[in-house]
Parts: structure tokens; sequence; C-alpha cells
């Protein structure tokens, strides 16, 4: 029911995402009313893989997620939680209040042994053979210490390394330069850190502009400074689209122009939409929670699903589990 457009996409999404996996079976956790109206809509109401689970409550986008865990408990996202937990579903997808899913995952799910917090983390595009680069934490802990960030390095490592089957991922810790002098003392602690895991393929610092340089497999930061990143990064994207925009549109010869690069141009667009990519992983969890982004349309919000999707199929929390326990006993 969340997100900027809730059901009207997240429905169509649903319906997407199960023609394109055969075995896939999805709980729409929302109003029932609603749900089965936007169904009928699309001729679905009785497709066999599809089931509704009725929520009375919703979370507000503006909420406060420590008021949602209190007093919503029986919200579409608090029940769609408690389905994981139960075993019912095998994961959450969700385009809601971010603080309110992670305070309520946290709270029903727990965390995994060995792990403070649960970190926010997805992929981003990135030049090199891979192509893509992972970065956490995105927004789920604004005030780090440096075994969290320890933390955050060892989950996001265990999750590249199955998702992407690299065996060993390396890693890379954001900071302001590459020197050893540059960093919060939080930064130079947690570098030590990671440079003394023999577990760890660690390769020292990583500034903001080489992020994309695929130099490293895990980007690792705060969550503070990771949210920050991330929103310029999507606005970075946004100015350099509206500027080729308006150079193809300055007269004649540039339209011409525009139109013989256009393909080029879409292929460009489609390679580093944030969409092909929608669905970051709340990892550190006892279950696969998955977070879209709140203002996704339909074939993004699947996308999510397929995240989520991906995560099942490769066990993630299960493995994670498994590698926590013998990493992090180096620091204890």
């Amino acid at each position: 029911m969340g997100g900027d457009y809730g059901p009207e996409v997240t429905v169509p999404a649903a319906l997407q995402a199960l023609a394109s996996h055969p075995q896939l079976k999805l709980i729409l956790v929302g109003d029932s009313q609603i749900l089965e109206a936007i169904l009928a809509q699309h001729s679905a109401k009785d497709n066999p893989r599809l089931s509704i689970e009725h929520a009375p409550e919703q979370v507000a986008m503006d909420e406060s997620p420590a008021l949602a865990l209190r007093t919503k408990k029986k919200s579409s996202m608090r029940i769609a939680i408690n389905l994981v937990k139960e075993g019912i579903a095998s994961a959450c997808v969700s385009a809601g209040n971010t603080g309110a899913l992670m305070a309520t995952a946290r709270f029903v799910l727990k965390t995994l042994p060995g792990i403070d917090r649960p970190a926010i983390m997805t992929s981003l595009p990135a030049i090199g053979e891979n192509k893509e680069v992972w970065i956490l934490d995105l927004g789920a802990n604004v005030d780090s210490e440096a075994e969290h960030l320890y933390q955050f390095a060892v989950m996001g490592s265990v999750l590249v390394s199955v998702i992407e089957n690299i065996e060993h991922p390396k890693v890379g810790l954001l900071n302001i330069g590459q020197e050893a002098i540059k960093g919060n003392d939080q930064v130079k602690r947690s570098a030590q850190l990671l440079a003394e895991s023999s577990a760890l393929n660690y390769y020292g610092y990583v500034e903001g502009n080489e992020i994309f340089s695929g130099v490293v497999n895990v980007v690792v930061c705060d969550g503070f400074v990771g949210n920050v990143a991330l929103k310029a990064i999507e606005g970075a994207a946004k100015v350099m689209g509206c500027y080729a925009k308006e150079e193809f549109q300055r007269n004649l010869y540039t339209r011409i122009a525009g139109l013989i690069a256009l393909p080029v141009l879409n292929r460009l667009k489609r390679r580093v939409d944030p969409g092909r990519r929608n669905g970051a992983s709340l990892v550190g969890l006892q279950g696969i929670v998955i977070k879209s982004h709140g203002g996704a349309n339909a074939v993004q919000f699947a996308q999510a699903i397929r995240a989520a999707v991906v995560q099942v199929q490769h066990d993630v929390p299960r493995k994670i589990g498994q590698e926590i326990g013998k990493w992090l006993k180096e620091i204890s």
C-alpha cells in the first residue's frame, strides 16, 4: 500500500513478476477491497498464484518509525513482515516508509547473530568487467561505529559473493582521500579492522569519484554518507540528462544530430536507469526484506520483486549467517 502510487503500481508489478517467474507465488498485503478492484481491472482476480492478506491499516510515508512500530500492528507493512517471520512468505517487498520498514523488520525478524545493525544495500552501474558496484549502508544507520562498518563489509562481501558468484569480492571503504592520514577517527579505525581481517579482500580507501570506477565490488560507508552520496548521484544524473536535452534542442543542426544519436542515447538511458536495479536489500536480518524506491513505476517495482526472488533462490540470510560468526570473531 506504500510508495508514491500504492497498489496502482504494486498490483500491475505483481502481475508482471508472476508472468516472468512461473514458480512464483505472491501475497498482496493491504486493503482487500482496493486490491480486489484493481485485480478485477486487470482480469486477474482468480489468479491461483496470487492471494490477498487483508490489512486494515497503512503506514504513512512521513510517519514516525517509532510511532508506526508501536501503533500500527495491523498495517500492511507489519503484517507482510509477520508473514516472513511465520514462514508463510519467503520475502517481503515494500515501497513504503523506509524508516518504518527498517524498524519493523528489525523488531519482528531480529538481526543475525553477531550483527548489531542491519544495513541498506543496493547495486549501481560501474565501469569494468563486472559493470556494477554494491554499496552499503544507504541510510539505515546515520551514526555508525567502526565495528558496524566492519560488519557491513562482511555482509556486503557475502551477498556479492553469493549473488554475483565472485569468490573474493574487493571491498573498499569510502573516504575523502586515499592517504592513510585522511578521514575521521571512525573511518581510520574501520580501515584498521578491515585491513587486519584475513577473510576480507580489502582494497583500501576509495573516494567518491571512484565509486563507479570498478576498482572494487563493494563500497562500505556510514548510512548518513551513503544516503547523501546516493541522492547526489541521482541529482547529478538528472542534471546531465537535462543539459543533454537542452543542447540537442539548441538549433536545427543539433536536433538532427539528436535524431541520429537517439538509438545510442536510448541504450545509454537503459544502462544507467536506476529502475533496472530497483530493490535495495535490508541485509543483516533473519529474513529477506527488499525496499523499493517510493517513486517506482510498475516495471521498476517488478524489478524489486525479482531482486527478492534472487535472494530467496540463493538463500542469502542463511549464507550470511554461516559466514558471519567465523569472520566477526576476528575482532571479538
